[in-house]
């Protein structure tokens, strides 16, 4: 891997500010102060939100509490995203800071997943990252592994240790040196004007003829939709933590250094914003 370490420092400690607001209907004993917070972009909504739980539920009684969850412009958040992926996707051309509603009733089961306790996270977390590594190594780096280096990844991610975390997942960011990279990319490509949740294919680093593939060649393949032709406008944004990527960047260079802690890219294609 190569050592562009202060990328990856970038990237971890990426923040949102972010204004979260109690829905007008939820029943209060007094006012609901709104709540700041600067969100980790690499971490998920329901790790991070204890304390604004704890605030909204000072001034509500406990019978008009169920389970929490957080909406955008009418649209639930789903904390199984990382949040930086929904910001791109929902938020990245509104003004910051980025305004959520809080919710504590009329739970949407239909967009939702629930989130009993920091276990479903846990396992949601854990079972990405065996996911990606299956594209990538067959598993086998992973699976060497002992249970606490497992432990030890989450427990990074969890109290925003990035030495920690980083201690464990270079391992997960290696390849053999004849190989020129990972077996298959690990990605997800998001879209929000489709019903399909994300597109997700077999794609490789490298081709056949030992050229690196870059960002547009998989765009191209698999959404073609977002790459502008080459004397056509400029529709969409393509979108990683962020930022918009140069098109000729190598895939191998993203994946290492612009996956999220589950160890996938994930890519929003979101429309150019009109000036």
């Amino acid at each position: 891997m190569t050592d562009d370490k202060d990328v990856l420092r970038d990237v971890w400690f990426g923040r949102i500010p972010t204004c979260f607001t109690l829905y007008q209907d939820e029943i209060t004993e007094r006012e609901a102060e709104p709540y700041y917070l600067l969100l980790p972009r690499v971490s998920y909504l329901t790790l991070v939100t204890d304390k604004v739980k704890k605030h909204f539920q000072k001034v509500m009684r406990q019978e008009d509490i169920s389970e929490i969850w957080f909406e955008y412009e009418g649209t639930p958040l789903k904390w199984h995203y990382p949040i930086g992926l929904l910001f791109d996707l929902l938020a990245s051309s509104s003004a910051l800071p980025w305004n959520i509603t809080v919710h504590f009733k009329s739970f949407p089961e239909k967009d939702l997943l629930h989130c009993p306790s920091k276990d479903a996270i846990e396992a949601h977390f854990m079972s990405c990252v065996k996911e990606a590594d299956a594209l990538k190594h067959k598993s086998q780096v992973i699976n060497e592994m002992q249970k606490k280096d497992h432990k030890q990844l989450w427990m990074g991610l969890q109290n925003d240790r990035f030495d920690q975390f980083w201690a464990i997942n270079r391992k997960l960011m290696e390849y053999p040196a004849e190989e020129n990279g990972f077996r298959y990319i690990p990605f997800r490509i998001y879209q929000t004007t489709t019903e399909r949740p994300f597109i997700q294919k077999l794609f490789r680093p490298v081709a056949a003829d030992g050229q690196l593939h870059t960002l547009g060649d998989l765009l191209k393949e698999v959404c073609p939709s977002a790459v502008a032709p080459e004397d056509g406008e400029k529709k969409n944004q393509v979108m990683i933590h962020g930022i918009e990527p140069m098109l000729e960047t190598p895939l191998q260079w993203l994946s290492e250094h612009l996956s999220y802690p589950d160890n996938f890219l994930h890519i929003s294609i979101i429309p150019q914003p009109a000036d």
